[in-house]
């Protein structure tokens, strides 16, 4: 089963509240959450139930970081009232339709996600043989069904929630989608179009199940979008009875792949608070020189007249970043030629960093002195997001038969 055709495009993407946000966060996340925020419906979340998984022990940080965070992308230019902004466990029905998958996925599906294995050998010093740890890929699944979320923001290595998700939402559909008296809903829906519409509806369909026929299903579908005299449920059980199965439900999502961050961190190696490489967004500017001032550098330039080689200088990798042809061009033949010392080399960088980030920390200083303002962004996305929800779990209930009610 497919996502919804005429489901509406939106975007669920979160981030964990473990420190401080630093650049390596603005270039690979929030840039292309900017840029989302104007081409989809958006809801961004604070996962704080998520950041629960691996620090349990040490909740102080997640509670001192979760406004913090929220000011952060504020600061970027994360849009409000562009943008759902909410909080994670203030949205229970996560937490419950969590639940309710977990009866229904195979413990073999967590166990062979390849970041379970992965995190378990990086954070050795952690106790993670915990339900919590285990479970937290379908969490990640009820957080993007929750919203039927069509697209989700990820890069490579998260690929495989994704996918997670679209099987749990196939099987789910699969399980619960056959509703009570499907076939004759599904009847009383085809008479509805209209003789002339419910006989060529049936005939693109008799066309995709016997001959794979793909033009077929999409004259099909777009067929379905146009019809007006249908219910919404209506619809959507003729476009699961289209492609042979029930009702769906939970629409599968899809990947939406962003580019890898180019962010290097202090070192040359990826920007990570993991590596103590990081360029904080509200961090002090005098500081913020300093460290780029004590960055490593090309280890063959031991004087200042030695020559460098700019592939084996971490500073490089920052002018890849933020310098134009011009700047770089100076560098390559100033590095290489001895024309230039590092801290000549280094001055680009600092001036870019800092006048990159003063109009954010200008912005955060706002929000830090109003925190009632963030409180109550927060408030607002957090009700936006729980409508939504709310709806989902309602058919959710309704289709495991959960829905009781008083004769």
């Amino acid at each position: 089963m497919t996502s919804l055709p005429n489901q509406p495009t939106r975007v669920l993407s979160g981030m964990r509240p473990t420190g401080a946000l630093h650049l390596g966060h603005y270039h690979g996340v929030l840039k292309n959450w900017l840029k989302l925020q104007h081409e989809y419906e958006c809801f961004f979340f604070v996962a704080d139930w998520h950041a629960l998984t691996t620090h349990y022990d040490d909740p102080a940080i997640i509670e001192a970081s979760v406004w913090d965070m929220v000011i952060d992308w504020l600061s970027v230019g994360i849009n409000p009232g562009s943008a759902s902004l909410f909080i994670q466990s203030r949205i229970p029905e996560h937490a419950e339709l969590h639940l309710l998958l977990s009866m229904i996925t195979p413990l073999g599906w967590l166990e062979r996600v390849p970041s379970y294995k992965d995190q378990q050998e990086k954070l050795k010093e952690k106790d993670l043989a915990t339900y919590g740890f285990l479970g937290y890929p379908l969490l990640q699944s009820a957080d993007i069904l929750i919203y039927r979320a069509s697209q989700v923001p990820v890069g490579e290595d998260q690929v495989a929630h994704v996918e997670l998700t679209r099987e749990v939402a196939r099987r789910f559909n699969h399980l619960y989608g056959r509703e009570i008296g499907f076939e004759e809903k599904v009847a009383e829906a085809i008479k509805k179009m209209g003789k002339k519409n419910a006989k060529l509806y049936t005939e693109l369909r008799r066309k995709y199940q016997e001959q794979g026929d793909d033009e077929a299903i999409s004259t099909a579908r777009a067929l379905l979008e146009d019809q007006q005299n249908i219910t919404l449920g209506d619809k959507e059980r003729l476009f699961g009875y289209l492609e042979g199965g029930g009702r769906i439900i939970l629409p599968e999502p899809n990947a939406l792949l962003t580019p890898a961050s180019k962010m290097p961190g202090l070192d040359g190696q990826k920007m990570s608070k993991s590596y103590n490489n990081t360029i904080s967004l509200r961090e002090d500017p005098a500081k913020i020189e300093q460290k780029l001032r004590k960055m490593p550098t090309d280890p063959a330039r031991v004087r200042r007249n030695d020559p460098g080689e700019p592939e084996k200088c971490p500073v490089w990798s920052l002018h890849q970043v933020y310098s134009d042809d011009e700047t770089k061009s100076w560098v390559q033949q100033g590095c290489r030629s001895a024309d230039i010392g590092c801290l000549d080399c280094k001055g680009p960088i600092i001036e870019a960093i800092l006048a990159e980030l003063a109009p954010i920390q200008e912005r955060a200083m706002e929000y830090e002195s109003d925190r009632s303002l963030v409180r109550n962004i927060i408030s607002e996305g957090c009700e936006q997001a729980r409508d939504v929800a709310r709806q989902t779990l309602t058919e959710v209930r309704q289709a495991m038969g959960l829905d009781y009610r008083q004769s």
